[in-house]
């Protein structure tokens, strides 16, 4: 008889599990693989995909057939997928649940696409808090109306995480604390609640087992949590994408949280205004996810005072401000995509081993970065406007001397500016040490121009530059005056046919042989000798000057004493300065005495260009050859003078 009554409740039971299969489409997968503890190894936070807390087991999911096989499977497998469940199939549903007792190998359970009465729900929810289930995940949930409260039985449950996702309330008028006591009085490890349009939830009321929380892109505001002593144990806590505005209010949120280790309050609308007082985190906090706000250089006197690491990316941080915050415990901060201008100095932060500052604005990064910021290992600056200058060889050399120590290097790190430089990797930028080092660019010109100084110096000594220059000035001074004091004389008609040049050593030769032959007989030749045409009064130059400009042609007779007469060399200067000024032919060399070329002095570099260039007269000493010297010299210089 006992066997007969097994057999008709085993019977009952396979027609109610086909029943519930074959009439709302229910969708069964077996997992092979079992869930990883989420008490022990939650979900890391961060992005969508990081933030998931329980995997939701679509893939590999099939609808059952109409087949008695899968009742078999529920004392076998560890996970089952339902899906459509509706207000009919409640009571079917729970009938199932039910026989999942503790000691059961069902552990993960998932609901997808439920339209459902908030009694059925709770009806449901109690039922698998008591079953074997550990990890219970429900997806795209309507609920439909009549939210009241519902005096939920926490204790004797297996359950360590409860994942809902897209829950969406039709109920317009209810009670919050009917709403949401019953998931903040869970005394479960973790709870998200995720993409709900949530607008609060209320604090435990004890001291509350949660360990994580996940209240992913809701409608949360500043007043959540405020002054929540109950969540001892929380150490993860997931804000991201809500309507938080206030840091310094959501810094008192966690301030009664002892075990926070994690916060990510990022994607909402964070502001922070000195004015607004003081701020006021958990110590514990080690981790804090500011990202994607509105942020300025302002967070830094809000932030945890035990950070140790910070995500501000994706601000509108223009500054790191020094001497604001002492962040000693920091180990790695995200600035990337701010207005920072420049690398950011450590003085605050001297425990800082990994920075990130991509995408910022930086064009010249600074040197007091690597001065102040040696501990850090890891920075990462790609993808700046870099200015590729001098002030960028101290950045460059750091990736040199680090060997890796720049994320990203080389691709990231490309010259923006100047045009012709833009797409230049930093790595093939190559600036010489003299174009930037000023002190040694100063110090190279200024030795060039010493050398250069000293090389005129001496050329001018060797050449008697100073002598001609002041000879220059000389003939311009004559010429200007002679202008002013005469000047219908412009013209200057010449009076003599010859000016004589000669060393006083030789003039027993001029007086001599030069002059009565050139002065008597026929044809006879008007000299000018300075000892019977200077004027008195005038100076030695202007009397010389005036000579040479009277006379058609100017004649030196040369010899070894000539080139030791300081008149000598000014009447020769003079004398070749009106050659290539009026570009005549008016001078006549008469070589009385060889003279060897070592005896002729450097500045008489003219004399020595004459007398390679032009045809010289050389006084023969055979007295038969005379007579021809004379006739060639008065060739020379025959002219008929007005």
């Amino acid at each position: 008889m006992l066997e007969k009554m097994r057999s008709l409740k085993n019977f009952f039971l396979y027609e109610c599990l086909f029943s519930l299969t074959f009439w709302n489409s229910v969708s069964l997968s077996v997992e092979n693989e079992l869930f990883t503890s989420a008490s022990h190894n939650f979900p890391e936070a961060g992005s969508d995909n990081k933030i998931k807390s329980l995997p939701l087991m679509y893939t590999n999911s099939h609808k059952s057939k109409a087949s008695f096989d899968w009742v078999v499977i529920q004392n076998t497998t560890e996970s089952l997928s339902l899906s459509e469940i509706k207000n009919e199939d409640v009571e079917k549903l729970i009938a199932l649940l039910s026989n999942f007792k503790k000691g059961s190998r069902l552990q993960n359970l998932t609901l997808a696409n439920i339209s459902v009465d908030w009694k059925d729900f709770t009806e449901i929810l109690q039922t698998a808090w008591h079953s074997s289930i550990e990890y219970l995940n429900i997806n795209n949930m309507t609920q439909l109306s009549d939210i009241e409260k519902y005096d939920f039985s926490y204790s004797d449950t297996s359950m360590k995480a409860l994942t809902m996702k897209k829950i969406l309330i039709t109920d317009l008028y209810f009670s919050q604390d009917d709403l949401y006591r019953i998931f903040s009085d869970m005394n479960i490890a973790a709870l998200t609640v995720a993409e709900s349009e949530m607008i609060h939830m209320l604090c435990p009321s004890f001291d509350s087992p949660f360990k994580y929380l996940n209240f992913l892109k809701n409608d949360l505001t500043d007043l959540l949590f405020q002054r929540c002593e109950k969540l001892i144990h929380l150490e993860k806590f997931i804000l991201q994408r809500n309507k938080f505005e206030s840091l310094s209010k959501v810094s008192f949120m966690p301030s009664h949280m002892k075990s926070l280790k994690y916060l990510d309050m990022s994607k909402n609308l964070l502001h922070h205004d000195g004015a607004e007082g003081r701020c006021e985190w958990a110590n514990s906090l080690a981790e804090l996810d500011l990202s994607s706000n509105q942020l300025t250089e302002s967070v830094f006197e809000c932030l945890p005072v035990n950070i140790q690491i910070l995500d501000l990316q994706n601000n509108q941080i223009a500054s790191v401000p020094r001497g604001i915050a002492e962040l000693k415990s920091l180990k790695e901060l995200n600035l990337a995509s701010n207005r920072l201008t420049d690398l950011p100095g450590c003085s605050g932060f001297p425990a800082l081993a990994a920075l990130n500052i991509e995408m910022n604005s930086i064009l010249t990064p600074s040197a007091d970065f690597f001065q102040s910021c040696q501990r850090v290992g890891e920075l990462q600056a790609g993808h700046n406007p870099f200015k590729c200058s001098c002030d960028l060889r101290d950045f460059i050399r750091l990736e040199k001397q680090s060997g890796g120590k720049l994320s990203g290097w080389p691709g990231a790190y490309v010259c923006r500016y100047p045009e012709d430089l833009q797409g230049t990797q930093l790595k093939d930028f190559h600036l010489s040490e003299l174009s930037c080092n000023t002190t040694l660019l100063l110090v190279t010109a200024l030795l060039l121009t010493l050398v250069l100084v000293a090389v005129v110096a001496f050329l001018c000594v060797y050449f008697d530059a100073l002598w001609y220059a002041r000879m220059m000035w000389q003939w311009t001074q004559m010429k200007r005056r002679a202008w002013h004091s005469y000047p219908q004389e412009q013209e200057n008609m010449l009076q003599f046919h010859a000016f004589i040049s000669y060393s006083e050593r030789d003039s027993l030769w001029v007086k001599n042989e030069l002059i009565p032959n050139l002065e008597k007989g026929e044809g006879c030749v008007q000299l000018c000798q300075h000892e019977r045409n200077f004027i008195p009064g005038k100076s030695i130059v202007e009397n010389i000057i005036d000579c040479i400009e009277k006379s058609y042609k100017s004649v030196f007779v040369l010899s070894p004493n000539f080139v030791q007469s300081e008149w000598c060399h000014y009447e020769l200067y003079f004398a070749h300065h009106k050659l290539f000024s009026e570009n005549s032919n008016s001078l006549i060399l008469i070589l009385l005495e060889p003279i060897p070329p070592y005896v002729i002095p450097a500045r008489y570099h003219k004399l020595k260009a004459l007398m390679a260039k032009r045809t010289y007269l050389e006084w023969p000493k055979e007295r038969s050859k005379h007579a021809l010297f004379w006739a060639n010299l008065r060739a020379a210089i025959n002219i008929n003078l007005p």
